[in-house]
């Protein structure tokens, strides 16, 4: 052999020893923040401590607890607009706030909707009886 097949060679051999070394890596990680009690995302290892504040997830508690929260009359429908509009930095919270005020839009429509049909079909039946 002679000696570039000799470097080449050792670069591979060496490349292939880093990436194990990385995969070795990562998977003392993720065992070490299981044991310590983190929640892990993903294989990475990475945790929630990572994660800024206006991206922190909401429990599944949270969204119901929000969904109370917002099915009260006066008061959980101005909260609902203030979390919509930028009242909170959350940005999960304030995508649902958003999806459930779109969501209470189209229940309004189909109500009125609703309400218009039956309507006209009260008042076409009160005319056609008298």
């Amino acid at each position: 052999m002679n000696n570039n097949e000799q470097m080449n060679n050792n670069q591979q051999m060496n490349n292939n020893q880093q990436m194990n070394n990385n995969q070795q890596q990562m998977q003392t990680n993720t065992v070490n923040n299981n044991v310590a009690g983190n929640t892990v995302l993903n294989n990475t290892g990475a945790n929630l401590s990572n994660i800024p504040e206006e991206y922190k997830p909401i429990s599944m508690w949270g969204y119901f607890g929000y969904e109370i929260l917002f099915s009260i009359p006066c008061v959980g429908f101005i909260l609902l607009l203030v979390y919509a509009f930028g009242g909170t930095k959350n940005v999960n919270l304030k995508n649902f706030a958003r999806s459930y005020f779109c969501f209470l839009i189209i229940v309004a429509v189909i109500m009125f909707i609703l309400v218009s049909v039956a309507g006209v079909a009260g008042i076409s039946s009160a005319i056609s009886h008298s």
